[in-house]
């Protein structure tokens, strides 16, 4: 969304499961550091602040152009009439506005839901995949109009920016196909098939192009070059939901849902090299280029994992229940949940201090 650059941020796991209606709450008990994303460092990943925000949480993206937090909700199953894209006040996780999607049915009462989220502060727009609608959508950053609804992508779940090449690339989860469109004219540029796979997590090797998505049905990764018409094949574990990069794109990290693991991949040989428990339903995974560590939700288990892939060590740290998402930006993870735990039923957001 960022560790190092704009183009590296990759839209993370999001499960499209029921959740209970949207609302806002205050915020809760906050402790430790709040002034600014490098405050208050220190050895040891600790949750900073858990602020109640929303029901039906999916997925964060960070905008470095407007230092804000956009964090996409939804709630339930068609017809969906509760959804949101929130702007959050990056340190204190406190909502600052609330931009309500359109219609879709006024019979119904039926939204656009949002659900992924990408952030492309070149373009000061925020991307937004509309799962339930089979499309995405994108919206102005500065005034929160809702300027384009892309349809004919299967399940979107992920969005990836590349502002080298001006391309947002979206996984279509239920039509096995990663789809690239114009960030400039909204145009579809490319359609890449892989028969027999559901794309699922998205990430982007800055200066190559390359995009990497995790595939659910086959335990893999699969590798777009934007200047080769065929893909690669790597391997990874069950149920690959969500892949992260290394800082410098030769390793590959899949949070795997099956067996609540990371798998360590090198992309150059194309083999596996470790396998690390993390927790059960690792869901999103996430890289800190400042160390190396990797940061993991972990669904079922309510647990985010600070993993250290090259010593295989992992720290857990305790969520409330489902934690859906991570996002990392200067040395904090930014984590979602869809636990319905505080007062109001709704969700929760962490800041966690990752430490050095």
């Amino acid at each position: 969304m960022r560790n190092t650059s704009l183009a590296l941020r990759r839209a993370a796991a999001i499960t499209v499961a029921a959740a209970a209606g949207l609302s806002l709450a205050a915020p809760a008990a906050t402790a430790g550091p709040q002034a600014g994303k490098g405050a208050g460092k220190h050895d040891a990943p600790s949750i900073a602040t858990k602020t109640a925000v929303a029901k039906g949480q999916y997925q964060t993206a960070y905008s470095e152009r407007n230092d804000v937090l956009w964090a996409a909700s939804a709630v339930g199953r068609p017809p969906v009439t509760q959804t949101a894209l929130l702007k959050l006040d990056p340190d204190t996780l406190e909502v600052i506005d609330t931009i309500t999607p359109p219609l879709v049915d006024e019979t119904t009462g039926a939204r656009e839901a949002v659900y992924g989220v990408e952030v492309d502060d070149e373009n000061n727009t925020v991307w937004v995949t509309n799962t339930r609608d089979n499309g995405v959508a994108v919206y102005s950053q500065r005034t929160g109009e809702h300027l384009a609804f892309i349809p004919d992508v299967s399940h979107a779940r992920e969005v990836v920016i590349d502002t080298r090449r001006d391309t947002a690339w979206v996984s279509a989860v239920n039509s096995a196909e990663v789809v690239a469109f114009d960030t400039d004219t909204f145009e579809e540029k490319r359609r890449v098939t892989v028969e027999g796979s559901r794309p699922a997590g998205l990430a982007l090797e800055e200066r190559s192009g390359k995009v990497y998505a995790s595939d659910l049905n086959g335990d893999r990764i699969i590798e777009i070059s934007p200047y080769k018409e065929t893909v690669e094949l790597h391997p990874a574990g069950a149920g690959a939901i969500s892949v992260s990069l290394s800082k410098n794109g030769r390793t590959a990290y899949t949070a795997n849902q099956t067996d609540g693991t990371v798998t360590v991949t090198d992309l150059r040989t194309s083999t596996v090299t470790a396998t690390i428990p993390t927790g059960e339903g690792a869901l999103s995974v996430r890289t800190d280029f400042r160390t190396g560590k990797l940061v993991v939700a972990n669904r079922v288990a309510a647990t985010v994992s600070i993993v250290d892939p090259r010593r295989g060590t992992v720290q857990n740290l305790a969520t409330e229940a489902n934690p859906n998402h991570v996002e990392i930006e200067d040395g904090i993870a930014y984590v979602v949940d869809k636990s319905g735990a505080n007062a109001d039923g709704g969700d929760f957001a962490y800041r966690i201090d990752l430490g050095h």
